[in-house]
Protein backbone atom coordinates (compact mmCIF):
# COMPACT_ATOMS: atom_id res chain seq x y z
CA UNK A 1 0.00 0.00 0.00
CA UNK A 2 1.48 3.14 -0.62
CA UNK A 3 1.71 6.40 1.46
CA UNK A 4 -0.92 9.21 1.70
CA UNK A 5 0.46 12.41 0.26
CA UNK A 6 -0.35 15.96 1.28
CA UNK A 7 0.75 18.72 -1.44
CA UNK A 8 -1.74 20.83 -0.06
CA UNK A 9 -2.15 23.45 3.40
CA UNK A 10 -5.94 24.61 4.71
CA UNK A 11 -5.08 27.15 6.66
CA UNK A 12 -6.14 27.62 10.02
CA UNK A 13 -10.09 28.96 10.41
CA UNK A 14 -10.61 27.94 6.85
CA UNK A 15 -10.58 24.41 7.92
CA UNK A 16 -13.29 21.54 8.22
CA UNK A 17 -13.51 19.16 10.58
CA UNK A 18 -10.24 16.85 10.69
CA UNK A 19 -10.06 13.64 10.83
CA UNK A 20 -6.52 13.49 12.61
CA UNK A 21 -3.94 15.46 14.27
CA UNK A 22 -0.19 15.94 13.80
CA UNK A 23 1.52 17.65 16.46
CA UNK A 24 4.75 19.72 15.22
CA UNK A 25 7.36 22.02 17.36
CA UNK A 26 8.17 25.67 16.13
CA UNK A 27 11.17 24.08 14.14
CA UNK A 28 9.27 21.26 12.86
CA UNK A 29 6.38 22.95 11.64
CA UNK A 30 8.72 24.59 8.78
CA UNK A 31 8.95 22.13 6.11
CA UNK A 32 8.80 21.30 2.48
CA UNK A 33 9.17 17.75 2.42
CA UNK A 34 8.49 14.94 5.37
CA UNK A 35 7.26 11.96 6.42
CA UNK A 36 4.91 12.63 9.34
CA UNK A 37 3.62 10.25 11.58
CA UNK A 38 -0.32 11.32 12.82
CA UNK A 39 -1.66 10.80 16.47
CA UNK A 40 -3.57 7.82 15.69
CA UNK A 41 -0.30 6.06 13.62
CA UNK A 42 -0.95 7.78 9.92
CA UNK A 43 1.87 7.98 8.48
CA UNK A 44 2.03 10.16 5.12
CA UNK A 45 4.33 12.21 3.12
CA UNK A 46 4.25 16.07 2.93
CA UNK A 47 5.38 17.09 -0.77
CA UNK A 48 4.87 20.84 -0.73
CA UNK A 49 6.05 23.06 -4.25
CA UNK A 50 8.29 25.39 -1.52
CA UNK A 51 9.13 25.25 1.90
CA UNK A 52 6.11 26.73 4.00
CA UNK A 53 5.71 27.94 7.61
CA UNK A 54 2.99 26.06 9.02
CA UNK A 55 0.61 27.44 12.34
CA UNK A 56 -1.22 26.41 15.23
CA UNK A 57 -4.22 25.27 13.27
CA UNK A 58 -3.74 24.66 9.38
CA UNK A 59 -3.99 21.52 8.08
CA UNK A 60 -2.86 18.82 5.75
CA UNK A 61 -4.97 17.68 3.11
CA UNK A 62 -4.24 14.26 1.50
CA UNK A 63 -4.84 13.77 -1.85
CA UNK A 64 -8.19 11.52 -0.65
CA UNK A 65 -9.59 14.51 1.11
CA UNK A 66 -8.97 13.60 4.41
CA UNK A 67 -7.36 16.62 6.54
CA UNK A 68 -4.89 16.06 9.21
CA UNK A 69 -4.65 19.12 12.11
CA UNK A 70 -1.30 20.62 12.57
CA UNK A 71 -1.27 21.60 16.61
CA UNK A 72 1.42 23.13 18.13
CA UNK A 73 3.43 20.37 20.34
CA UNK A 74 5.24 21.45 24.35
CA UNK A 75 8.57 22.90 23.36
CA UNK A 76 10.75 23.72 26.35
CA UNK A 77 10.85 27.53 26.24
CA UNK A 78 11.78 31.13 27.91
CA UNK A 79 9.03 33.23 29.59
CA UNK A 80 9.79 36.68 29.62
CA UNK A 81 8.51 39.36 32.31
CA UNK A 82 9.26 42.72 33.79
CA UNK A 83 8.62 46.33 33.68
CA UNK A 84 8.53 48.13 29.95
CA UNK A 85 7.96 44.50 28.11
CA UNK A 86 7.55 46.67 25.01
CA UNK A 87 10.89 48.02 25.42
CA UNK A 88 12.41 43.98 26.46
CA UNK A 89 10.10 42.94 23.08
CA UNK A 90 12.26 45.51 20.97
CA UNK A 91 15.34 43.90 22.41
CA UNK A 92 14.31 40.51 21.13
CA UNK A 93 13.00 41.31 17.82
CA UNK A 94 16.46 43.35 17.25
CA UNK A 95 17.99 39.83 17.19
CA UNK A 96 15.02 38.33 15.18
CA UNK A 97 14.30 35.96 17.74
CA UNK A 98 10.61 34.58 17.31
CA UNK A 99 8.47 35.64 20.00
CA UNK A 100 4.86 34.96 21.34
CA UNK A 101 3.37 38.27 22.35
CA UNK A 102 1.14 37.92 25.26
CA UNK A 103 -0.42 40.59 27.39
CA UNK A 104 2.15 40.55 30.57
CA UNK A 105 4.62 37.79 28.90
CA UNK A 106 6.56 37.12 26.01
CA UNK A 107 7.77 33.60 25.50
CA UNK A 108 10.94 32.82 23.38
CA UNK A 109 12.95 29.52 22.45
CA UNK A 110 15.67 28.68 24.93
CA UNK A 111 18.63 30.36 24.42
CA UNK A 112 21.47 31.26 27.15
CA UNK A 113 22.67 34.16 25.26
CA UNK A 114 19.41 35.84 24.62
CA UNK A 115 18.61 35.01 28.19
CA UNK A 116 21.61 36.87 29.48
CA UNK A 117 21.27 39.72 27.66
CA UNK A 118 17.48 39.85 28.77
CA UNK A 119 18.63 39.87 32.69
CA UNK A 120 21.39 42.49 31.60
CA UNK A 121 18.18 44.66 30.98
CA UNK A 122 15.95 44.25 33.96
CA UNK A 123 13.71 40.98 32.39
CA UNK A 124 12.56 38.23 34.52
CA UNK A 125 12.73 35.15 32.80
CA UNK A 126 11.30 31.21 33.69
CA UNK A 127 11.95 28.18 32.45
CA UNK A 128 8.29 26.81 30.69
CA UNK A 129 7.44 23.65 28.95
CA UNK A 130 3.93 24.50 26.41
CA UNK A 131 3.07 25.09 22.77
CA UNK A 132 5.41 27.86 20.90
CA UNK A 133 3.11 30.13 18.67
CA UNK A 134 5.63 32.88 18.30
CA UNK A 135 4.10 36.13 16.43
CA UNK A 136 4.27 36.07 12.37
CA UNK A 137 5.58 38.16 10.28
CA UNK A 138 4.58 41.90 9.29
CA UNK A 139 4.39 41.27 5.29
CA UNK A 140 2.84 37.91 5.19
CA UNK A 141 1.68 34.33 6.65
CA UNK A 142 4.39 32.72 8.87
CA UNK A 143 7.80 33.50 9.73
CA UNK A 144 9.26 37.01 9.56
CA UNK A 145 12.57 35.63 7.26
CA UNK A 146 14.62 38.27 9.49
CA UNK A 147 18.47 38.08 8.05
CA UNK A 148 20.67 35.90 9.57
CA UNK A 149 24.25 36.77 10.07
CA UNK A 150 25.64 33.66 10.96
CA UNK A 151 26.25 30.33 8.29
CA UNK A 152 24.28 28.14 11.78
CA UNK A 153 21.25 30.58 11.94
CA UNK A 154 22.33 30.53 15.96
CA UNK A 155 21.48 33.27 17.97
CA UNK A 156 23.28 36.26 18.23
CA UNK A 157 24.11 38.73 20.77
CA UNK A 158 25.11 42.58 18.73
CA UNK A 159 23.48 45.35 18.09
CA UNK A 160 23.01 46.92 14.54
CA UNK A 161 21.43 49.20 12.33
CA UNK A 162 19.82 48.04 9.01
CA UNK A 163 17.33 49.21 6.37
CA UNK A 164 15.01 46.96 5.04
CA UNK A 165 13.08 47.93 1.69
CA UNK A 166 10.00 45.70 1.94
CA UNK A 167 8.48 47.60 -0.59
CA UNK A 168 8.12 44.91 -4.01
Amino acid sequence: MTQPTSQKIIRAGKTPTTQDTVELTYDARFLRRKVLTTSKGTRFLVDLEHTTSLDHGDAFELENGALIEVIAAREELLEVTGEGLARIAWHIGNRHTPCQIEERRLVIQRDKVIRDMLHQIGAQTREVSEPFVPEGGAYGHGRTHGHDHTASHNHHDHDHEHAHDHTD
